[in-house]
């Protein structure tokens, strides 16, 4: 088991925290907005209300205790600049920090971020590579976390039902409809087992979806 510290609970930094509890390891959640806090709270080992750009706080926390700190504010390269600082100062042996840009990344590594990431870039180039794949047919994007995919049956789907497949369990998506010659059946009975030609439609997260088109 290791120990973290997660500076900044927007979407990427509450992920981050919630699935690093989830694997058994130490997570002090750390965020100057309460309620941003109070919603990770129940995920987490610890969850506290503090800025991260004061050292004071940091080093009240025992930051420098803990094997890896997070700095997961990316859209302010001032403050994720400032926060790397201080927990260099107080020694701390791993930092890793967001970053929106190669500048801002540059920026970072000049002033002791061991490694800098780009979740937004990553995603994108994963998604774009499921995209890309022959049997994805249309991508309709819902939100920031959600969308459409449509794509041809894969061939282990087929003679199978989607009670059978369990889609929503082992893929964690939905089959909202299945299109056959053209013609759109909504809700379709999950009983109905899927043949040469169908076209399955799926609702669900981005990193979800995604995974579809590695299924043979």
């Amino acid at each position: 088991m290791k120990s973290f510290v997660i500076i900044g609970l927007g979407r990427f930094g509450t992920a981050i925290a919630s699935e690093l509890s989830a694997l058994g390891h130490e997570v002090l959640a750390v965020d100057v907005d309460e309620e941003r806090v109070q919603q990770v709270a129940d995920h987490v080992t610890h969850a506290v209300t503090g800025d991260g750009r004061n050292i004071e706080v940091l080093r009240a926390l025992g930051v420098r205790n803990f094997d890896c700190v997070v700095v997961a504010m990316g859209s302010d390269v001032g403050n994720s600049a400032l926060i790397t600082l201080n927990l260099k100062e107080l020694g701390v042996k791993e930092v890793i920090c967001k970053a929106q840009s190669h500048v801002h990344s540059r920026v970072l590594e000049k002033i002791g971020a061991d490694r800098v990431v780009f979740p937004e870039y990553e995603m994108g180039a994963k998604l774009a590579q499921g995209l890309s794949s022959s049997n994805v047919l249309n991508f309709i994007e819902l939100s920031e976390d959600y969308g459409i995919l449509e794509l041809s049956a894969p061939q282990s789907w087929q003679g199978k039902s989607l009670r059978e497949l369990d889609v929503r369990n082992r893929h964690h998506v939905n089959v909202i409809a299945i299109r056959k010659n053209g013609e759109l059946n909504v809700a379709p009975s999950p009983d109905r087992p899927l043949e040469s030609g169908d076209q399955v439609v799926a609702l669900g997260r981005y990193e979800d979806i995604n995974l579809l088109h590695e299924v043979k």
